[in-house]
């Protein structure tokens, strides 16, 4: 299992460049809000309503982010998220794609806004890997095992599988580790580790970014293995309506079963491969 690991970064002048390209130049965040025009993925504070209908609808007008607004909750202790970032900002676009290059993970990027001494997101796991890259504040990272074994997607997200305990029972316990980030430090963290950060400055905002990693699992080959079947007429015919239900069905369960290990037994392995590393290190999957 891996274990969330901190560095130093040494290149200083790499954290001068993520600041200087920002969008809204974030170290001055609470004089940009009134030009504010992106549209936020996130507002939350001490995880209330942290993707609730309530939030948006708080911080917009028009559909649109409301700068007033979303400083009146920037002002109220709440965390702003500004969600894929390496869409709207060159820069950015740059590191995400040198990521992929070098590790076939496609990637997308948030940064994140804390008032300070205050809290945005409780207890919770991600569904792929992070570097936390902090940026200015300080924030502490309390950190606990998985719950679940290498949750990804939608299969045991937080959400789902959530129990009202969880917490309590974490608290109870303490973390595993607990890690503390200054601007110019990094934070890998492994998918499914429990972590609730805190902002710790009491009178310096906290700004990180974070760079979600996807990574390749036998289920990626698996999808790239099954896509390909596309290209044969048999795979495009139509299961008549008649066929969706009883033995009928079980048949043509068990006729593409066949179909497909036929498919499989053909393949050209190296070839396969080959499109398979172009595809690692050039599509886009963007989620927020």
């Amino acid at each position: 299992m891996q274990n969330p690991s901190r560095e130093r970064v040494t290149d200083q002048s790499s954290i001068a460049d993520v600041e200087s390209q920002l969008p809204l130049h974030l170290r001055d965040l609470p004089q940009q809000l009134p030009n504010l025009t992106y549209r936020t993925g996130l507002v939350v504070r001490r995880g209330a309503l942290a993707y609730g209908l309530e939030v948006f609808v708080r911080h917009r007008t028009a559909g649109r982010t409301d700068p007033a607004k979303l400083r009146s909750l920037y002002e109220g202790g709440h965390t702003i998220r500004l969600g894929n970032l390496q869409r709207v900002v060159p820069f950015l676009a740059d590191v995400s794609r040198g990521i992929q290059q070098e590790t076939g993970y496609s990637n997308y990027l948030h940064a994140f806004v804390t008032p300070p001494g205050r809290q945005g997101l409780l207890h919770h796991w991600d569904q792929q890997m992070a570097v936390i890259l902090q940026i200015a504040g300080s924030k502490r990272w309390q950190l606990w095992r998985p719950m679940f074994p290498s949750p990804m997607r939608e299969y045991q997200e937080s959400f789902r599988v959530w129990d009202p305990g969880f917490i309590r029972r974490w608290e109870a316990m303490g973390p595993d580790l607990e890690v503390g980030l200054r601007p110019g430090q990094s934070l890998l963290l492994p998918r499914g580790w429990v972590h609730n950060p805190h902002a710790l400055d009491s009178d310096v905002r906290s700004i990180h970014l974070t760079f979600a990693i996807r990574e390749r699992t036998p289920v990626w080959v698996a999808e790239k293995l099954i896509g390909q079947v596309i290209e044969e007429d048999s795979f495009r015919r139509v299961i008549l309506p008649g066929d969706l239900g009883g033995h009928r069905l079980s048949q043509h369960v068990r006729d593409v079963r066949q179909a497909l290990v036929d498919h499989l037994a053909g393949l050209d392995v190296d070839a396969f491969a080959q499109a398979l590393h172009r595809a690692a290190v050039s599509e886009k999957e963007y989620t927020t």
